[in-house]
């Protein structure tokens, strides 16, 4: 008999409304920041909001991760010390941290997870985290199905990938462009996203490759169709990025994925969610409506055709809506079947290669009427990335979540007596005093619809039982008496029943895979390297943040430029254009590095050179 593993769908939250809407759309767990200490610095939320979201999530035994995912200076760690006591107080479920100095904290048992800007990318580094006791580990976005499995065959700590949405170039927590051109390190929540500007590359010898492209930028990653292939290789929670996401791409993304789940789980009974309650969504989820820049599976078969770059434009492509057939001065048509809205909005490469957007005014059939004068040629192709229906429908409530019940009303001397149990064996009691009357016709219909009117609640009535003779009569204030109580002693015995998970034991006596750590281990404070030292690391670099280190790599990436543009230096067409390529922007000169034995390009600012 196959063991039955608990798998997690984990949705992100900006804010406290939408990690409760994330809930009710189905997701096991949420992410969300706290006040300080976030790898999104504006996505802060206060202790009393978190506080609501935990209680919230909790009546459906999902979680709720606190993202404390940057490195910190010596002067912030008693800051997040405090910080981290309050998030226990409030029963947060677990913290997602990079700096390895919260573990030499004074801190409570709050359980810890490893996050994806910890870099874990090799079985030796996940099983040390395992080691070192934390409970769940976020793997390298650029990793393969196989590399995922010889991870989780190593370890026996829940393994969380990314599975939707934006992409960074480089490998998480390895980032340096940020800092060393405006000091917003992307190590600290403050990336100012130099991967999404236009560049122009140039060779050894000078010659334009490519002028104005965004060569850095990647495509959205889209796993929607291989979430079985990640679970059978050991992936236990699914994460949808995008803290800083509207209302709207949340409820759609987590809504889409929960649904494909769920069918998997209806096959594979070994797999079953990991909160409790189902969702009943209100609308049709439709990935390829809510912002994207074109989808990619990423590195998850290796290096394979498949584009993962979006060089035109970094900005949402949205989805396919066809073709120019004609054009004059103030409409053009369409051919396609997409069906265009009124105040849809629509973009398309320009005669120049520029990405341009506009906005529907009206439409008469397939002809389209813009809100402002566009030059467009015919066969130019459209994409939609606003659908103002879609968009209208996911703006008003769209879902709900309930959790299953039982009930059976059967007497008592003197009176009455409701059982109600949820789906987890939870149960309860309830007693009520009352005549024993008979009445002329039968009750129990009425009956069960009484006690079935448990729309406000978090519950709904999968059975219910009246194990009483068909003709007694009981009034329908008692009745709702006891199904209210009854609705109150289950919550409170759901509540004592919710444990969240606390830390797990370190292992002080392991070695951490390296003896030595450069500036890539970003240890930027003292308890950090006391970690390190205390694992049997001898030498110890400071974090680029806090000594910036000259003539090193500000950038490691398996995106490979030569690669996408057709160049590749094991082709003939890669010996056309010499080494050094450099990337140009406003008088900056970035040098790429092409590492052809492990597929991987680095990048330096040249003058560092």
């Amino acid at each position: 008999m196959k063991t039955v593993r608990r798998i997690e769908l984990l949705a992100p939250a900006k804010n406290i409304e939408i990690g409760q809407q994330a809930i009710l759309d189905g997701a096991d767990a949420g992410y969300i920041g706290a006040p300080r200490f976030g790898a999104r610095s504006t996505a802060g939320n206060s202790i009393a909001d978190l506080a609501r979201l935990i209680d919230f999530a909790h009546r459906f035994d999902a979680r709720v991760y606190i993202t404390l995912n940057t490195i910190l200076r010596d002067d912030e760690l008693r800051d997040a010390e405090r910080l981290i006591h309050e998030l226990y107080k409030i029963e947060s479920d677990a913290l997602i941290v990079q700096d390895m100095g919260i573990t030499r904290l004074d801190i409570p048992p709050i359980a810890l997870h490893a996050s994806t800007q910890a870099d874990n990318r090799t079985p030796e580094k996940v099983k040390f985290l395992e080691q070192c006791g934390f409970s769940q580990v976020v793997l390298a976005r650029e990793l393969s199905l196989g590399q995922i499995n010889e991870i989780a065959r190593s370890v026996q700590v829940p393994l969380e990938v990314f599975v939707h949405g934006a992409l960074c170039v480089s490998y998480s927590g390895q980032c340096y462009l940020s800092e060393a051109m405006c000091g917003r390190s992307a190590n600290r929540g403050e990336c100012a996203q130099y991967c999404r500007l236009p560049f122009t590359l140039i060779d050894g010898k000078g010659n334009v490759i490519a002028k104005d492209k965004h060569l850095l930028s990647l495509r959205d990653l889209n796993q929607s169709d291989r979430l079985e292939e990640l679970l059978d290789a050991g992936v236990s929670s699914f994460k949808i990025e995008g803290r800083l996401k509207d209302m709207a791409y949340v409820k759609n993304c987590t809504a889409y994925y929960r649904q494909e789940l769920d069918k998997i789980f209806k096959r594979r009974p070994e797999y079953r969610t990991a909160s409790t309650g189902h969702s009943s969504i209100e609308f049709t989820p439709q990935l390829e409506k809510s912002f994207n820049r074109g989808f990619t599976h990423y590195f998850l078969d290796g290096r394979t055709p498949e584009p993962i770059a979006s060089p035109d434009t970094p900005k949402s492509l949205g989805e396919y809506g066809g073709k120019v057939k004609q054009s004059d001065k103030n409409t053009f048509t369409i051919a396609g079947l997409t069906s265009i809205h009124n105040g849809d909005g629509l973009c398309f490469a320009n005669n120049k290669g520029e990405f341009e957007g506009v906005r529907v005014n009206r439409v008469e059939g397939n002809r389209i009427f813009p809100a402002s004068r566009i030059e467009i040629t015919p066969h130019t192709v459209l994409y939609r990335n606003f659908d103002f229906e879609f968009d209208k429908r996911l703006s008003r409530p769209s879902a709900d979540r309930r959790i299953d019940v039982e009930i059976t009303l059967y007497t008592v001397p003197g009176g009455y007596a409701l059982y109600m149990k949820d789906e987890c064996g939870n149960h309860t009691t309830i007693r009520e005093d009352a005549p024993h009357e008979t009445a002329r016709t039968p009750q129990q219909e009425t009956q069960k619809k009484q006690l079935g009117k448990l729309g406000t609640t978090a519950y709904s009535a999968l059975k219910i039982d009246i194990d009483l003779p068909d003709n007694f009569f009981i009034p329908a204030s008692v009745l709702s008496k006891l199904r209210q109580k009854a609705v109150e002693s289950l919550d409170r015995i759901r509540r004592i029943a919710y444990r969240t998970e606390k830390r797990q034991e370190e292992d002080k006596t392991v070695c951490y895979p390296q003896t030595e750590l450069s500036y890539l281990g970003n240890v930027s404070n003292r308890l950090a390297e006391q970690f390190y030292r205390e694992h049997g690391v001898t030498r110890i670099d400071p974090a680029f943040e806090i000594k910036p280190s000259k003539g090193v790599p500000l950038m490691f990436t398996r995106h490979c430029i030569r690669h996408m543009l057709g160049i590749c230096k094991k082709t003939p067409a890669g010996s056309k254009f010499p080494d050094p390529l450099t990337l140009l922007y406003k008088g900056q000169k970035f040098q790429l590095h092409f590492d052809c034995k492990a597929c991987k390009m680095t990048l330096y600012k040249k003058d560092f050179l």
